[in-house]
């Protein structure tokens, strides 16, 4: 099965678990982050600490987990608390590393929603909320986003601003989150199944990495601002053939996550 060529999401996801070599606490995010950082945690991070918002702190699940709520993500756990200790101990006390966040809609600052799409009062979507995620955007040292890019979700404005990133830009949005005491710095990168984002001095994200099999049109056409491209801008490297295996036979065999 695994000799199969890397799909766009396979590749998506192995780009964003290398992003976690030599981190060491991780706050999980449901949905393409739970993957890539169980992936992580089986190849370039396996020292890795999950914790995940519903109480658990380094989890070591012994399969992929459904949800926050699933039984596995205790096995081998170093604390299983509640979760006001988890947020106001951990996460508010500065200890974690990265918070691991998926997103509906992203502007070019990192801002993120995942609340509604569309007028909030009349929704034409309604999503499923913050979760906790605004406290990791806000505390975690850094964030890491995965998610599937397209016009409708790389969009100029959001609709709404579930989780903040660099807010506007510039020396502004630094001292706003200084004044606010947010302890985090922000977003620093961006996965998609196109290729790789970080953030430029003026908060905005900038291509750096381009997944094999994309277009620059491409991505120009999926994004709803005009993309700063890196200079030195370079190929994504492809999945390993273990990284694949792991995928596709132990971490998500049915496809819910790459299909």
């Amino acid at each position: 099965m695994s000799a199969a060529p890397a799909t766009r999401t396979e590749r998506m996801i192995v780009a964003a678990a290398r992003e976690l070599a030599g981190k060491r606490v991780c706050f999980v995010g449901v949905g393409l982050p739970n993957i890539a950082v169980n992936l992580a945690q089986r190849t370039v991070a396996p020292e890795l600490e999950l914790v995940y918002e519903s109480g658990v702190y380094g989890a070591r699940p012994g399969r992929l987990p459904l949800s926050i709520g699933d039984p596995t993500i205790v096995t081998g756990a170093t604390a299983v608390t509640s979760m006001l200790e988890l947020f106001g101990y951990y996460l508010q006390g500065g200890r974690v590393d990265v918070g691991f966040l998926g997103a509906a809609q992203i502007d070019r600052y990192g801002n993120i929603n995942t609340t509604v799409i569309g007028d909030y009062a009349h929704p034409r979507t309604r999503l499923p909320g913050s979760g906790g995620a605004c406290e990791i955007a806000i505390d975690a040292r850094e964030v890491f986003i995965v998610m599937r890019q397209s016009a409708r979700s790389f969009v100029e404005r959001i609709d709404f601003r579930t989780s903040p990133g660099n807010l506007g830009g510039g020396e502004a949005a630094a001292r706003l989150r200084a004044e606010q005491g947010w302890t985090g710095h922000g977003p620093s990168v961006v996965v998609t199944d196109l290729g790789v984002w970080r953030f430029g001095t003026d908060g905005e994200m900038v291509l750096v990495s381009l997944h094999p099999g994309a277009t620059l049109d491409e991505v120009r056409g999926a994004t709803g601002w005009a993309p700063a491209i890196a200079p030195d801008l370079r190929p994504t490297p492809e999945p390993e053939p273990e990284e694949l295996r792991l995928i596709r036979e132990e971490l998500d065999p049915a496809g819910l996550y790459t299909r």
